[in-house]
């Protein structure tokens, strides 16, 4: 089975669930969406998630792709960059217990923290400071960072330096790895809708997006977007939510629906664990039709627990439906 590397925003998810959107708005955080914050407002919201009861898990958008991966026994890797403190720890022991390679930097600045609000129908929003994660930069990267993997997994986050993005992508193209890029949030796609264009033109293999960041890009709906985006590069994969997802590869366009989940608790997640079953699927050698599959047992999986950590039982039960499609 081909190896798959990951380069995201190395950060704490703390989770906490509301009761209604007041704590969002008092926040100035538009339901839904990922916003950076800086060092004030994070010390703002540390003290209000101080009197609530919250979770805590290891997160960032890469990395929940690269833990799920871990889970089904792929010996993965991940790049980022923690601060020297009681999150970077955390964040580097959970990793290397569920053998993930971790090629983590050291930064002077705090662990990123991503404050995640969960509302009561399921939907989150993040608040998130990047800390440390912010400090990883283009020169740090090495060759031999990407070298042994044959797919370089890339979460849109990281746009806030695009030459850094631009740097590992050069790296993993010189070390013979296909470069996957998973959109991250519309807003961040709104943002930097130029650049993407031109990176996905010059290096990306298979994209990664959802409904709403499909559009963002495009100006079109799922699949209008998917034949636009196919343009540029080989594989493109439009998550649906609950109506499934639409993949394009060459002139091969499906639409894979799945079963609705009776209760949805917590959709942190969500996305990352459907592009780690997926790519699963495909490094197994399986069809676009599997690949989808794999991928929305992952999904409907971690949206049934909060954060992104699913107990062993769960993962030996997964790891048993896929296996027949091997």
């Amino acid at each position: 089975m081909d190896k798959i590397i990951g380069m995201g925003n190395a950060l704490v998810d703390v989770l906490v669930t509301l009761s209604d959107d007041s704590l969002l708005d008092e926040m100035n955080l538009p339901k839904g969406s990922m916003q950076l914050i800086e060092k004030d407002k994070f010390l703002d919201i540390s003290n209000k998630l101080s009197q609530m009861k919250t979770y805590r898990s290891t997160g960032g958008s890469a990395g929940n792709t690269i833990l799920a991966l871990a889970n089904l026994g792929t010996e993965p890797g991940f790049i980022g960059k923690i601060g020297d403190d009681e999150y970077g720890n955390f964040f580097k022991n959970s990793g290397i217990n569920f053998g993930i390679d971790m090629k983590l930097l050291k930064g002077d600045l705090h662990t990123g923290i991503a404050s995640t609000f969960i509302t009561q129908d399921g939907e989150r929003t993040f608040g998130t400071y990047l800390g440390a994660a912010s400090q990883m930069a283009p020169e740090e990267l090495k060759l031999e960072m990407f070298k042994g993997y044959s797919y370089f997994y890339l979460e849109g986050y990281l746009v806030q330096d695009k030459n850094l993005i631009l740097r590992a992508a050069q790296l993993a193209k010189e070390a013979g790895a296909q470069v996957c890029l998973d959109m991250a949030s519309y807003n961040i796609v709104e943002e930097n809708h130029d650049f993407f264009h031109s990176f996905i033109d010059k290096y990306v293999d298979i994209v990664f997006a959802n409904e709403e960041e499909a559009k963002s890009f495009t100006g079109k709906d799922a699949w209008q977007s998917i034949n636009d985006i196919s343009s540029c590069c080989s594989i493109v994969v439009v998550k649906l939510g609950a109506q499934g997802s639409c993949i394009k590869k060459g002139t091969e366009c499906i639409k894979f629906e799945i079963p609705p989940v009776e209760k949805v608790i917590d959709t942190t997640g969500a996305g990352d664990y459907y592009a780690a079953g997926f790519l699963y699927g495909l490094t197994s050698g399986l069809s676009l039709e599997k690949c989808c599959y794999i991928g929305s047992i992952l999904a409907s999986q971690v949206i049934q627990v909060y954060g992104t950590i699913l107990p062993k039982e769960k993962w030996n039960e997964i790891k048993l439906n896929i296996s027949s499609l091997l």
